[in-house]
């Protein structure tokens, strides 16, 4: 039987990476308060653009624009509003 030595900190590295890859939800490390469209779309998992400018329309995010192009969205405000309808359906 053979074994593997990993060094702890290149083990949590790893994973830690590993998981923010695959779930976009994960808190383990800090992430850029603001977000582009696709970031917002990938972690509200929707493809439409429409329903994100509605989504700010009704306030239901928080952005930024800074641009006339540029719009940033605020990170905490999706995963606020994820939060709060995890149980329920948006009308």
């Amino acid at each position: 039987m053979s074994q593997i030595c990993l060094d702890p900190e290149f083990l949590v590295k790893s994973v830690e990476t590993n998981i923010d890859h695959t779930c976009p939800g994960y808190q383990g490390k800090s992430k850029d308060v603001w977000i582009d469209d696709d970031e917002a779309m990938n972690l509200l998992r929707i493809t439409s653009k429409t329903t994100l400018q509605k989504l700010r329309d009704t306030d239901k995010i928080q952005f930024s624009k800074v641009t006339s192009k540029i719009i940033l969205y605020n990170r905490e405000s999706i995963e606020q509003l994820l939060e709060e309808n995890k149980n329920k359906a948006l009308k």
